[in-house]
């Protein structure tokens, strides 16, 4: 549980004693892309050189640059990144300038650039740690020197070669999740335990095979989705492959592709050699842990079991230096034992790539073990699995936006925070399938406020109104900050106040209850008093609060502002199906993409900027957002000067963007504006539903809403990928105030 790592580090530090225990310092080092970047600033030529060279540069593989010196000199293990730098040769060789630039940067690349502190690397030791190596602390913003933590000024490679013991204090977020979530189920099912639950349930395995994986763990990206629907898991064993199959290593040889063949019968499952079998047997006779490795190099190589833990050390490291000296050992054994030098050489072929990035059995059962009991949580109890998730990424809100559209997707519908449902954290309520906002995450309130308010009410129940709220909760939960966040989120509408109404006068009801406080401490009663003085009575100061409501473009907007999401409504809702058509990836979806990777995103634009850069050229800088989350878009001039005048705000649009990563860095350039009118949308209605929710109750549902808003469109019902069904007459519908109602009763994903 990531909320608890602190403590534990405590706790070590506390056990063993400060001098005995430290994190372990990480080294950020200078890439290929950005070597060239530097070399071009420092040799004084101008940005767009450096710009220039960078992106002639092969596109990253799994994250990965192609280093300068094989970008320019061919090697096996380099050569589709060899291949893709022919522009980068062609600029080398034709250009001297370039040449120094580049020569440059080969020496930079590399390097190291910052210092951070390793995720879960704690060193421990017998000895004052000092007597092994050299320690500093870490300055933190607003902290003096000596509160900063102590890290070493050696990496997680030196510690280990000095012999320290070095233990992984991960802390992970799914932990406070699943650990969240057990609480919530146990409301209701007291007897739950999440670590006795069964591992061969059916609707786990089912939710996997569809890939319907957003906020499971490991298992969010889509590529791993699409990995998840040609695999079909139907063990626990295929989880845990899951998750070993997606690494480099297994990817750079398309085992991860082949397993999923070979389990699901599409591929015959072959053995390199027929003695494999009793050692890959449960593996369709592919090496896809460590262990596979070590059990493949005692029955073929003649190694001991000691041997083959070193030869698994070496692939874990990463070192090839070391994978080297084990080649030649490998062939000289599978040879002497009579399987020959060529298989030798084979087999060790595959075994090298492991050295990039291969997981040992017991790590993906631990990881597996994880993945399971979030899929699981997800399947059985999407309710309190939601709410759970949403909480544990109320700060970062870009992230709960993805979740919010898959909850909503499962049927589920996320209310605004309500002053006398909402708890501290988001709140299920299960018999309604309704999560409420939690009142934490809005923005501008404190924990603390939001504790005593929910303790409040605890106490002596519901609030009757405002001016009830405003006589029983302390007087520090009263500033105007807190209130005017609670007032645009749509935490007082369940108390039947309008928020413009109660905008205007909220000050005057505050100052008056706090009046009245004053007079009640000094023992001054009033008429009100004697008869409004028991708790959670109405209490009415006279001062009424005006009827009168914001636009709903105005709620929209105040709502985003203190919630980071539209909650109520969104500008897009009904619309899912044209920014589907329009799109080839969603602002979410981006993360999974390769750098250079061209895509189109459609939502709405809802931030122009527009610039003159220092050499006089236009500039926009474009804030889309689309229901997964918003991105900012870069448009240079050249697009500018063709595509300005579609780039409105609040203007719907498909972008087509480049997609570039550079380390942490990411931008998008626009390319091509399309801009989206509701003429882009079908006029008939496409419905998507599975034959197997095609029973008596949901028919009838659907008959009723669609009877209840008469137009003239058309409605098509898609019953999964076999048959599409034209509905009658008596079912036109209009389609812009029927689809509403069918996004909350059936999920987003109905509409086509």
């Amino acid at each position: 549980d990531s909320r608890y790592r602190e403590e534990i580090i405590h706790y070590a530090t506390d056990t063993y004693g400060p001098e005995h225990v430290a994190q372990i310092i990480t080294f950020g080092t200078i890439k290929a892309r950005n070597a060239v970047r530097d070399a071009a600033r420092v040799l004084g030529h101008p940005y767009a050189m450096g710009d220039r060279l960078a992106k002639a540069m092969p596109p990253l593989v799994m994250g990965r640059d192609t280093p300068l010196k094989y970008c320019l000199e061919l090697n096996d293990k380099y050569a589709d990144g060899y291949r893709a730098a022919q522009e980068l040769r062609d600029l080398y060789e034709s250009d001297d300038e370039i040449r120094h630039v580049v020569d440059v940067a080969k020496g930079l690349e590399g390097l190291k650039r910052s210092v951070g502190i390793h995720a879960a690397a704690v060193v421990i030791s017998k000895n004052p740690l000092t007597d092994y190596l050299p320690l500093q602390r870490r300055p933190e913003t607003g902290k003096s020197l000596e509160a900063g933590q102590i890290t070493t000024q050696f990496d997680m490679h030196g510690v280990e070669e000095l012999g320290l013991l070095k233990m992984d204090f991960l802390g992970l977020r799914n932990l406070d999740v699943i650990t969240d979530a057990n609480s919530l189920i146990q409301i209701d099912h007291p007897d739950f335990d999440v670590d006795k639950i069964s591992f061969d349930d059916q609707a786990t395995f089912e939710l996997l095979a569809r890939g319907d994986t957003m906020g499971v763990f490991q298992l969010e990206s889509a590529p791993m989705q699409q990995l998840l629907r040609a695999m079909a898991p139907t063990s626990f064993e295929d989880v845990s492959a899951v998750i070993a199959l997606y690494r480099p290593g297994p990817m750079s040889v398309n085992m991860h592709n082949d397993f999923a063949d070979r389990k699901n019968g599409r591929k015959k499952v072959v053995y390199f050699h027929p003695d494999a079998e009793e050692v890959l047997g449960d593996t369709y006779g592919l090496m896809i842990y460590q262990e596979s490795v070590m059990r493949v190099a005692q029955r073929f190589a003649g190694y001991t079991l000691a041997e083959a833990d070193n030869l698994r050390k070496a692939c874990g490291k990463k070192e090839r230096a070391l994978m080297e000296k084990e080649r030649s050992k490998f062939e000289l054994g599978c040879e002497t034992s009579g399987y020959g030098s060529e298989l030798g050489k084979q087999l060790f072929d595959i075994i090298e790539n492991f050295a990039d990035y291969a997981f040992n059995k017991s790590h993906s059962f631990g990881y597996g073990h994880i993945c399971y009991q979030t899929a699981f949580l997800k399947a059985n109890y999407p309710m309190q699995y939601f709410a759970a998730l949403l909480t544990s990424v109320k700060d970062n809100l870009e992230k709960a936006a993805g979740y919010l559209v898959d909850a909503r997707n499962s049927g589920i519908t996320l209310g605004p925070p309500n002053i006398n449902v909402s708890e501290v954290d988001f709140t299920p309520l299960v018999t309604e399938r309704v999560i409420y906002f939690g009142l934490s995450a809005i923005k501008g309130i404190g924990q603390a406020i939001c504790e005593r308010i929910v303790s409040e009410r605890a106490m002596n129940g519901p609030f009757g109104s405002f001016h009830d709220f405003a006589m029983r909760v302390p007087a520090d939960c009263l500033n105007k900050k807190s209130i005017e966040s609670f007032i645009k989120a749509g935490a007082f509408d369940g108390l039947g106040h309008p928020r413009q109404g109660l905008m205007a006068i909220y000050e005057s009801i505050i100052s008056d209850s706090l009046a009245r406080r004053s007079d009640a401490d000094q023992g001054v009663m009033s008429l009100f008093d004697v008869f409004d003085s028991e708790p959670g009575a109405k209490v009415n100061l006279d001062i009424p609060i005006p009827d009168m409501e914001f636009e709903k473009s105005v709620k929209l907007k105040f709502e985003k502002e203190v919630l980071g999401l539209y909650i109520s409504d969104h500008p897009l809702f009904g619309l899912e199906g044209m920014l589907r058509k329009h799109a080839t990836s969603t602002t979410s979806g981006l993360e999974d993409l390769d750098s250079g990777a061209i895509v189109t995103l459609a939502g709405i634009i809802t931030k122009v900027e527009r610039k003159v850069t220092k050499k006089g050229s236009a500039l926009a800088i474009i804030q889309l957002e689309d229901l997964y989350g918003s991105v900012e878009l870069t448009v240079f001039s050249k697009t500018l000067l063709t595509h300005g005048h579609k780039i409105i705000e609040d203007g719907l649009v498909a972008v087509k963007c480049r997609y570039e990563r550079n380390e942490d860095r990411i931008s998008i350039q626009s390319l091509e504006f399309t801009p989206l009118t509701i003429s882009h949308r079908q006029e008939e209605l496409r419905l998507n539903l599975p034959a197997v929710a095609l029973d008596p109750e949901t028919v009838a549902r659907l008959k009723g809403i669609l009877s209840s808003y008469p137009g003239s469109s058309y409605v098509f019902l898609h019953i999964g990928d076999a048959k599409i069904l034209k509905l009658g007459e008596e079912f036109l519908v209009d389609i812009d105030r029927v689809i509403p109602p069918l996004r909350v009763a059936f999920g987003a994903s109905v509409i086509m």
